[in-house]
């Protein structure tokens, strides 16, 4: 079956789940979203997908016309300085020690306090780590305080009015944090996007685990800066 008889028969699910797809769309996309979502709401959809579906070889084609994303002054001199650093490190935190005071604090906060994490003598003689390890979403907890992200005297991005957590696109916990070990993050610059109003930015963190080779924690992390 082609996709758009796919889509076709599926404009239902497409309209009641349509903030969800939403999500998983580029910023590009995004700009046609409206009118995708009221041609499946009035079956129309069908029509539509027919005149944008992949032309013969030997057919002509006229050029689809993107729009334009019209950036502020502000937006467009960082999206230009960000696009010159793309794949460079942005940040290397502080190291931030991960005792078990604060371990068995986030036990109890989310109520997990299995003894891997906080029974320090079981963990001993029956963990092979021989000790406790912090809960991995402690690990990811604490981003925002490893990265520059909360620093208000030396905000990352001081021309945006607003920094939005969009959120996490991968997340990954190749190696256990001990409690008494010492962590870091590094943030590398992957992507910069121009959206409506403002930029979007993709980077890959590491949280370093002082004298591991190992990471912590890798995220892809996904905030939207407005102007």
């Amino acid at each position: 079956m082609r996709v758009v008889d796919i889509i076709k028969h599926k404009t239902d699910s497409l309209a009641k789940h349509q903030f969800e797809l939403k999500d998983l769309m580029s910023p590009v996309l995004r700009e046609y979203w409206a009118d995708f979502i009221n041609r499946a709401n009035s079956q129309q959809i069908f029509p539509w997908l027919k005149e944008h579906q992949t032309p013969a070889v030997n057919e002509e084609v006229a050029p689809v016309a993107v729009p334009d994303i019209e950036l502020s002054p502000e937006a467009d001199a960082l999206f230009n300085e960000l696009s010159q650093k793309i794949g460079e490190e942005m940040h290397v935190g502080d190291w931030l020690t991960i005792d078990q005071e604060r371990i068995n604090a986030f036990g109890q906060v989310t109520e997990d306090m299995q003894w891997i994490h906080t029974d320090s003598e079981r963990a001993e003689q029956e963990s092979p780590f021989k000790t406790t390890v912090a809960h991995g979403f402690l690990t990811l907890s604490l981003l925002s305080r490893l990265t520059d992200s909360v620093d208000e005297k030396n905000p990352p991005f001081p021309t945006a009015k607003m920094t939005v957590n969009v959120g996490l696109n991968e997340v990954r916990f190749p190696y256990p944090v001990k409690a008494g070990n010492s962590v870091r993050a590094r943030s590398k610059l992957l992507k910069v996007t121009p959206i409506k109003r403002g930029l979007e930015i993709e980077r890959e963190i590491k949280v370093e685990i002082d004298g591991v080779r190992r990471p912590g924690c890798v995220v892809v992390s996904v905030i939207r800066l407005y102007f």
